[in-house]
């Protein structure tokens, strides 16, 4: 730990350094050491970030030190592009904040029942974490207020733009006290995000963080060449031919997706689409199953990527290129990820050779073309894990811990046999070796979790 970092260290609550060491924590990222001070201070920041650089502790950190537990009123509101960004963001806020006792954070996402929103809000929260349209109907609605807030932070800033949720965002800043903290965070920096910091920060400190070499990700990318009547049979083959376990296709369209993970799905493929056509539960789902590897194949739109955060993915697919080398950095960015090794795919049309040259240069690479040999009739990709749902979560008082303890000391299986546990509102999801999962489900049957009787179904 450098010096500077021991000062900053020592200027944060014992409980809070307990947990984050705790937490693995042995020091802090260039963007959290160069931000954090500032935050602290209260002053404003627009910082520019690569993905995965640790923004989200260093805003977390911050406004949680400004939050009044006695206060149940919204202290801080985080705007995020997607839900799934939104959800991922309000996780790490919940870790960070078990430093204090009692702090409510509450996420604010569409495609989420409006009841139950309106009626966490009131029974009050101290962070709010949302994006930018339901956000706007609760304001509408008189359901949100934010006349005591004190930290606003826009999260990916330049996604939200490209969504177009600018309009949004002003109408959302205009009913905040002008006396807030501003924090700004984006992947780029554009005329357009220097004009929003403008109208809505007040003297910002700058923080730009280059990407480090170890940081940087390891990644080799491959181009294939394929019409796009033969593209499903190209993705197959390229499958059998890199043998990953853990793989996102991106596709342009909605439709195209779900036409690629049904074809996927017929051939024996472990797969499945994330759009926006899907309700928040099925969205949950899908990337649960994906994140505890008992799915192998997601196949996304961009919009739908956002905020999806899955360390073990070996490769990457681009089965439609993109023209934005930005989107196609931040595509192939979802694999070689905590250091390891990633491989990039793009199946290359006839059309598509401007969008290759701006990826040459991009990346300063010359295309690598491969030549695939057919997909064998029998190839399967097939997940090792299988997904147990609960119908019960957070708001039934269910923990890790509890449904953890259910399958060891109440079922007797090894705690290698259990993966990773998620747990929603008003759902939860384990993921088990597939040897076990059905005498799991049976067994559940006639056992109790915390004292009372819990369906439990394997999640197709």
């Amino acid at each position: 730990m450098t010096q500077f970092q021991h000062t900053l260290n020592s200027a944060l609550p014992s409980k809070l350094t307990s947990l984050l060491a705790d937490m693995g924590f042995r020091s802090f990222t260039p963007i959290q050491e160069q931000s954090l001070p500032a935050i602290i201070d209260g002053k404003d920041i627009l910082a520019q970030a690569q993905t995965g650089s640790g923004k989200t502790i260093a805003f977390a950190i911050g406004l949680l030190l400004k939050i009044n537990p006695r206060y149940f009123g919204v202290q801080a509101l985080v705007m995020c592009p997607t839900r799934e960004l939104a959800d991922q963001v309000s996780k790490e806020i919940r870790k960070i904040a078990r430093f204090q006792d009692n702090i409510k954070v509450l996420s604010l996402c569409g495609g989420m029942p409006f009841g139950p929103q309106i009626g966490s809000l009131e029974h009050g929260a101290h962070i709010v974490v949302g994006t930018p349209g339901r956000l706007m109907e609760h304001l509408r609605k008189g359901t949100l207020r934010l006349n005591a807030l004190n930290t606003l932070v826009l999260d990916e800033a330049d996604r939200m733009l490209d969504m177009g949720f600018v309009d949004s965002i002003r109408e959302v800043v205009e009913l905040t006290p002008a006396n807030r903290q501003t924090l700004l965070f984006s992947a780029t920096y554009s005329d357009t995000i220097e004009s929003l910091s403008a109208e809505f920060q007040n003297k910002p400190v700058s923080i730009k963080v280059e990407a480090q070499e170890d940081l940087k990700p390891n990644i080799e990318q491959f181009f294939v060449r394929s019409e796009n009547a033969d593209k499903c049979e190209t993705l197959l083959a390229c499958l059998q031919h890199f043998d990953p376990r853990q793989v996102i296709v991106f596709c342009n369209t909605k439709a195209e997706s779900q036409l690629v993970a049904d074809f996927l799905s017929d051939h024996k493929v472990a797969a499945q689409a994330i759009n926006g056509d899907l309700e928040q539960r099925q969205r949950d789902q899908v990337l649960v199953r994906f994140s505890n590897q008992s799915s192998c194949v997601l196949v996304a739109t961009d919009v739908a990527a956002r905020g999806i955060d899955v360390k073990e993915v070996d490769l990457v697919v681009n089965y439609d290129t993109t023209r934005d080398t930005d989107v196609h950095t931040h595509r192939i960015g979802r694999t070689g990820r905590a250091g390891a090794a990633g491989t990039a795919v793009n199946l290359v049309t006839s059309k598509d050779d401007y969008k290759v040259r701006d990826i040459e240069e991009r990346f300063a690479i010359s295309a690598q073309y491969i030549e695939l040999d057919a997909a064998d009739p029998h190839y399967r990709l097939v997940p090792q894990k299988t997904t147990i749902a609960f119908d019960a979560g957070r708001k039934n008082k269910l923990r890790p811990g509890d449904i953890l303890g259910a399958l060891t000391a109440g079922l007797g299986l090894d705690k290698s046999q259990v993966g990773k546990i998620d747990i929603f509102d008003f759902h939860a999801y384990v993921s088990i070796d597939n040897s076990v999962a059905k005498s799991v489900v049976k067994e559940l049957e006639n056992k109790k979790i915390k004292g009372r009787n819990i369906r439990a179904r394997i999640l197709r």
